[in-house]
């Protein structure tokens, strides 16, 4: 059987490019090298796109020194059957790339260009799940403007103000404590919490440092919880897990530095929470017209059980402890079969 010709790419321009690389090389290991010729794909963060060998990846693991450059992008990424891209934040997760396959009419792995770019911007994913009601928590819209900011209310309205200005506004429609988050941002990176007045600003400037579109959110005190989903008409879940982070939330020291940080597969939920959670994965994955994969993230209100999508992740990590492929594997479909699958769905 010819092989199929497999662009694996990672890295990328975004703060995740060392996640990205973990992702993308731990993908790489797990591929059937029986039915793909695999052509790993690296582009640093200025943006230059390499090759790299399968070989030296399989030996020196994270090390990517061993690489030539890729002259023509175009003709290259063309030579492909189909491409998984295993890249994490903006212009990886946003559609941006997707957007160069489509034109080069080359399939690839994951979702389009519409579901991408909702699914990475929180601040629209909220108004596509607010419309699809699908419950969430309160949260405030603003946006960085010059040396001031502009409040966004539920009619996209807007109002310039200063941060003492939106900062009043924020109490007023929030509690604390509350969640501050550059709008396009993945990993947890450029969020903080909030206890206060004082660590709010300082955690909307903060937030300003990666995206010029900031939400708040009211915190949820409760179990955060998350179900994968695979498909792209016929739509499967995977069981529900939970993850019990060493930090006060999920961040991205947390999540990739602090081995205190655990997950729980699957989440010791009842059954009908858990069917509950997976009916809502789907439907949010729906929502935002998802293709292929996703990961979809959620609250649990402890004093009222109450279910609480918190977002979607259209591209989410692969790495060896990566939730998506360790939910996936819990009801039965290893690593390897799942990467097939997501091929197989790319080339549908």
């Amino acid at each position: 059987m010819e092989k199929l010709k497999l662009g694996v790419i990672f890295g990328g321009m975004s703060t995740e490019n060392e996640v990205s690389c973990v992702s993308g090389i731990s993908v790489i290991k797990h591929l059937n090298k029986e039915k793909y010729e695999i052509n790993p794909i690296y582009i640093d963060k200025s943006g230059n796109w390499f090759k790299l060998r399968i070989e030296d990846i399989e030996k020196e693991g994270e090390e990517l020194e061993n690489r030539e450059k890729i002259s023509n992008i175009i003709e290259y990424i063309k030579e492909m059957d189909v491409v998984f891209p295993v890249l994490h934040g903006l212009y990886g997760e946003d559609g941006t790339i997707q957007g160069l396959f489509e034109l080069l009419k080359v399939p690839y792995v994951g979702c389009g260009v519409l579901a991408s770019s909702v699914g990475m911007d929180k601040a629209y994913t909220k108004v596509i799940f607010d419309k699809a009601n699908i419950n969430q928590t309160k949260y405030v819209y603003i946006k960085k403007y010059n040396e001031d900011y502009i409040y966004i209310d539920e009619k996209f309205d807007e109002q310039i103000l200063s941060i003492d200005e939106i900062s009043k506004i924020v109490i007023d429609k929030l509690k604390f404590p509350m969640f501050i988050k550059p709008s396009n941002s993945g990993s947890s990176v450029g969020i903080n919490k909030a206890h206060n007045i004082q660590e709010l600003k300082l955690a909307i400037e903060e937030a300003t440092k990666y995206d010029n579109k900031i939400l708040v959110e009211e915190g949820i005190i409760g179990r955060e919880v998350e179900c994968a989903v695979l498909g792209n008409e016929d739509i499967i879940s995977s069981c529900v897990g939970e993850i019990k982070a060493a930090d006060e939330f999920y961040s991205y020291d947390a999540k990739y530095n602090n081995e205190e940080s655990k997950t729980l597969i699957p989440a010791e939920i009842s059954k009908e929470k858990s069917e509950e959670i997976q009916k809502l994965a789907i439907k949010a994955f729906k929502a935002i017209d998802g293709k292929g994969l996703s990961r979809v993230d959620f609250f649990i209100e402890d004093k009222t059980e109450k279910v609480y999508i918190n977002e979607i992740n259209t591209l989410p990590g692969f790495t060896s402890i990566s939730m998506y492929p360790k939910l996936f594997e819990q009801v039965g479909i290893g690593y390897t079969e799942l990467l097939d699958k997501l091929i197989e769905l790319a080339l549908k």
